[in-house]
């Protein structure tokens, strides 16, 4: 998917599409110091999944089946062997896949704080639904660091004094406050995540999409991402294999394999059952394993 998620570009990541948006009148989560603040805009779910199923064109189902309520500022973790179907669920999120058009919107099968994706609706999905690619060389695309954090704001309509705010506030956050003025090429690759990760924060979403966060980092670079991550109260949804940051991060976690989710529970729970673990192509962490 490597195509298709370029194509989608950092205007999707950032929450913005094709065009000039406004910017919302709650921009929900604040940066306030190094940690992310969300503002509680709704007594809906966060999200919402519906029977949802998914099929690329001329392929087999890649997701079927697929039901679950999500309240606000759960962590989420999305877990299962590859081909499973995470990275196509996650792309749903935000409208990056289409659903199948359906002639009432009351039976659409994903859907954001009480609201239905669909297409009129895409805009305000993802600037509610920030999304952070597995690559970051598929999200960064300006010249230095600032213009990258800056994008999402500037296609939101966010006044410039506004976004010179974000920018800064976001390097902080993220732990590189030093790295405006570089070219992205000149980070180290979990540097260049952490400014993929900036790049979403500024545009403020209420719920914060990660596909494989953790993949390809040292493991110094892993605990600063981990660290970001534990201080935002927005709502997360991470797909990844790495079952150790789901137990320091998350916790619920959606078992999925074959395109369907087969378990949802509590991250240790569900991770400490061998049984469970091998029939999905798992295995159980090693600080869960009998001594």
């Amino acid at each position: 998917m490597a195509g298709s998620r370029r194509a989608a570009g950092p205007a999707a990541a950032a929450g913005v599409g094709p065009g000039r948006a406004r910017a919302p009148r709650d921009a929900g989560p604040r940066l306030d110091g190094r940690v992310a603040k969300a503002v509680a805009v709704s007594t809906a779910p966060a999200l919402e999944l519906r029977d949802l199923a998914f099929a690329y064109p001329g392929g087999r189902m890649v997701l079927s089946q697929i039901s679950a309520v999500v309240p606000p500022q759960t962590r989420l973790a999305v877990i299962g062997p590859s081909g499973a179907g995470k990275s196509t669920l996650l792309m749903h999120l935000n409208g990056l896949l289409p659903q199948t058009p359906v002639a009432d919107p009351r039976d659409c099968t994903v859907w954001i704080q009480g609201e239905p994706v669909v297409q009129s609706r895409l805009r305000t999905v993802r600037q509610t639904v920030g999304f952070v690619f597995q690559d970051p060389d598929d999200q960064l695309f300006a010249a230095t660091v600032e213009e990258d954090i800056a994008f999402g704001p500037k296609q939101l309509g966010i006044p410039r004094e506004e976004t010179a705010r974000r920018v800064t506030a976001c390097l902080e956050a993220v732990g590189l406050p030093d790295a405006r003025r570089m070219h992205p090429a000149q980070l180290s690759y979990g540097e260049r995540k952490r400014i993929c990760l900036a790049g979403v924060l500024a545009c403020e979403p209420q719920i914060l999409v990660l596909d494989e966060p953790s993949s390809n980092l040292d493991p110094r670079s892993r605990k600063q991402l981990a660290a970001i991550l534990r201080g935002l109260t927005a709502t997360l949804v991470i797909a990844t294999h790495d079952l150790d940051l789901v137990l320091d991060l998350c916790d619920r976690v959606l078992l999925l394999d074959h395109g369907r989710i087969q378990a949802d529970g509590d991250p240790e729970r569900l991770l400490s059952d061998p049984l469970l673990m091998d029939r999905h192509g798992l295995e159980v962490p090693w600080r869960l394993r009998p001594r």
